[in-house]
Formats: structure tokens, sequence, C-alpha cells
């Protein structure tokens, strides 16, 4: 049976700005845990490469593409007041995407079950023609395109679990009827989009799906949402494959945000995920690394999603199961959701 596998690339450290959020640290943090827990040494690893112009041109446009290049070996560049560029940031980026689409590749051919790409600068806010969010190509989205031009291969869901909507992926895809998007999000939040009106258009009406989720959401109200939300949806959609963007900023310790997910929370909403690509898709499953911004909280949060690819029961973490408090009432949200998509 094809086993876990995962991409790591030490290019993907040479993106860094001192002082940003969005720090080689971060990965740091989360290679360092699954080595020193002995979690890397049961997987193994896809080589990372990078991403050819055609292939970012899936999703991108030109424009984009060469605002991003001209950063190359140059001094630190700011494309916007969140989103930087430095000198390798251009082929640190170009091997994120690459390492994402050497993993969909090889999941797609039975090489690897399923998979974890430890990869950054990260990727869901960047637009068909706009770099923002620190992110500025969208791996995701870039490797759900290419997953589409395999033989066989139309309909793919992306889950989106970072804490912020994911508009890139949401904009790239909002008319394709091929592709189903979930996120959930804090909202209101950084970037305003993912309101639950926000459906798709034209084809692509009905496989956009948001549930927009008031700050203070913890484990408890995470729950509802992928068991009567995105596990129906999913079901009834049928993908041949899963992608997850797998953004671990909605835990509780979290700087940037106001979620209150536990690592446990990342657990079950994974186990569940596991269990969907299993019964639809034959286990095929790309993980791809967003954000998370604590970064105890991103090596604890990776390593129980990373335990459910395994099959591994979930580790206690040093950070526990949150504040305790109770979460808002979403179920009016909830049931607004379902009357949208029928579910």
């Amino acid at each position: 049976m094809p086993g876990v596998a995962y991409v790591y690339d030490p290019l993907y450290l040479e993106h860094e700005l001192p002082g940003h959020p969005e720090r080689p640290d971060r990965l740091s943090a989360i290679m360092s845990h699954l080595e020193d827990s002995g979690l890397l040494g049961q997987m193994r690893q896809v080589e990372a490469r990078d991403a050819s112009t055609h292939e970012l041109r899936f999703v991108h446009t030109e424009s984009l593409i060469e605002e991003v290049a001209a950063t190359a070996g140059g001094d630190r560049h700011r494309f916007d007041a969140d989103t930087y560029g430095s000198a390798r940031s251009y082929e640190a980026a170009r091997r994120a995407a690459g390492g994402t689409l050497a993993a969909t590749v090889a999941v797609l051919r039975g090489d690897i079950g399923s998979t974890f790409c430890f990869v950054r600068p990260p990727g869901h806010h960047a637009t068909p023609d706009r770099v923002m969010g620190f992110c500025l190509f969208n791996n995701v989205a870039v490797a759900a395109a290419r997953a589409l031009e395999e033989p066989g291969i139309d309909r793919v869901a992306i889950i989106d679990l970072d804490v912020h909507h994911g508009n890139g992926t949401q904009d790239i895809f909002y008319d394709d009827p091929r592709v189903l998007y979930f996120s959930t999000h804090q909202f209101p939040h950084y970037p305003g989009t993912g309101h639950w009106t926000e459906i798709g258009s034209g084809e692509g009406e009905g496989y956009t799906i948001n549930v927009p989720l008031p700050a203070g959401s913890g484990d408890d109200t995470y729950r509802p949402c992928y068991n009567e939300i995105c596990a129906p949806a999913v079901r009834r959609f049928r993908p041949q494959l899963i992608f997850v963007s797998a953004g671990f900023d909605a835990h509780f310790a979290d700087p940037l945000a106001s979620i209150l997910l536990s690592a446990r929370g990342y657990y079950e909403i994974a186990s569940l995920i596991r269990g969907l690509a299993d019964d639809l898709c034959e286990g095929r499953l790309v993980y791809a690394l967003e954000g998370g911004y604590d970064l105890t909280a991103i090596a604890w949060s990776a390593r129980a999603c990373v335990d459910t690819l395994l099959g591994n029961a979930f580790a206690e973490d040093p950070l526990g199961g949150g504040p305790g408090v109770r979460g808002p009432d979403i179920e009016p949200l909830l049931a607004e959701v379902k009357r949208l998509h029928g579910l």
C-alpha cells in the first residue's frame, strides 16, 4: 500500500524578513518537532522541484509572475504592507509551488498515498493577478489546476483550515464546477471576504462553501461545521483528490486571530478529512502549509494532522485544550449555509 510522504526543502527558509510574523522559524519548528518525535522517519520524502512558468500560468497572470521574479537577487521588497520579497523569495516560491506539484503528481500516480507539503511562502491569498496576505504563488491552486490536467481527474476538493479566508483560491476557482472549495475562517477578519453568501458563479455556483465564524469559536464550534456541512458536501461532490490548505492560525495561541481551536480540534478535523479521502478517493490527500504564527501551536497542530495520516492516536500537547470558554451560538449560521447549499 502506498505510504505517507512529505515535501520539504531548505530553500523554503531563504524567504525571510526580520521581524515579520511569516518567518522561517515557523517551518523549522514543525520540522524539528516531527524529527524529534520520530514521525518524520515514518514518512517518505518527495523531492521538491521548481514550478515552471507554464505551470504557474495555470492560475496566475504573466504580470504577477514577472512581479515576483523581479525581486530575485535584490534588496528586500514590500509588495504591500503585509507581503514581502527577499533575494531568494522568487526561488522559494517557485519551489513551494513545485513541491506541492511534485507531491500531487506522486499521489495521483499511486507512488504515495497521502502527503504533507511543508512549504513556504504560503499561498491561499494569492489571486490570479495579485500578491497579498504573505502569499506569492498559490501553491494549492497551482497543484489543483495541474491535477485537473491528469486523465480521468475532473473533480478535486480543497478544504481550507486557515483562520483567514482563502480569497485567492476562491477567486481562481469561483466559476469552476470541477473544484469544490470549503472554508472555515474568522469573520469579520482579514481579508474581508468569505461571507456565506459567496457561493460561486456561473457554472461554479454552489461549489464554493464558506462558513464564516465569529471570534471565540473553538473546537465545539468547529465540530458541526465539519460534521454537518463539510462532510456531506464533500461526499455529495465525490472528489477524486482532496487538498487541504493547512493553516494553523486558528489555534487559540496564535497571535494574529481570535479563534480558539486546539491541537486536538485540528486532529479531529484531520481525522474526518482522512476518512473522507479513504471513502471517496482511495486515500488521495495532499496537505500544504499555509498560516500559523505561534511556534509551539504550529508544531503540535501540524503534528496532529500528520498523526492522522499515519494512523496514530492523538498526542497530548503542552498547550492543552484552550481557555474552555463557551463558544458563540452558530446554529442560525449553520442552518442558513445548509439551506443555501441543499445540505
